[in-house]
């Protein structure tokens, strides 16, 4: 039996030279926007498995647009995976005008809560506030009741 042990190390020694803070990507942005989702889930929200994502550098922004119905409660829930980063997300009205009742940010999280006075498209603005990554993986998740 011959042992291909060239192939090994050779491979071996691929993986090794990866840099050794691979850059992060949505999915795991993804995992931290669930994580911030969880307190809402408990207290009856339930959360769509839509999400939205992408990456940032800090100061810039990103619009993403919701239907958001009359009548319902809703909070969105914003994550990243980036060590020391701290990003918003604020909503507003077709109007221009802020629509949320409650915000919260810590880091990596950060939640608004939505009561909406009527139907229709409504705002989230996602934005990198400080970040140590030249592009900062984010994503967006949000629950209704």
């Amino acid at each position: 039996m011959k042992i291909r042990f060239p192939f090994a190390v050779l491979a071996l020694l691929g993986l090794l030279a990866l840099p050794g803070n691979l850059h992060a990507t949505v999915d795991d942005a993804l995992s931290f926007a669930y994580e911030a989702a969880t307190p809402y889930v408990k207290q009856g929200y339930t959360f769509r498995e839509d999400a939205w994502g992408g990456d940032l550098g800090v100061g810039d922004q990103k619009a993403v647009t919701a239907q958001l119905f009359r009548g319902n409660e809703y909070w969105f829930c914003l994550g990243t995976d980036a060590d020391d980063a701290t990003i918003t997300v604020h909503v507003y009205d077709s109007k221009g005008k802020l629509a949320e009742s409650q915000n919260w940010q810590k880091g990596r999280f950060a939640g608004v809560m939505v009561n909406p006075k009527q139907t229709g498209t409504y705002y989230a603005i996602v934005e990198v506030k400080k970040s140590p990554q030249e592009r900062t993986p984010w994503a967006l998740v949000y629950g209704y009741r």
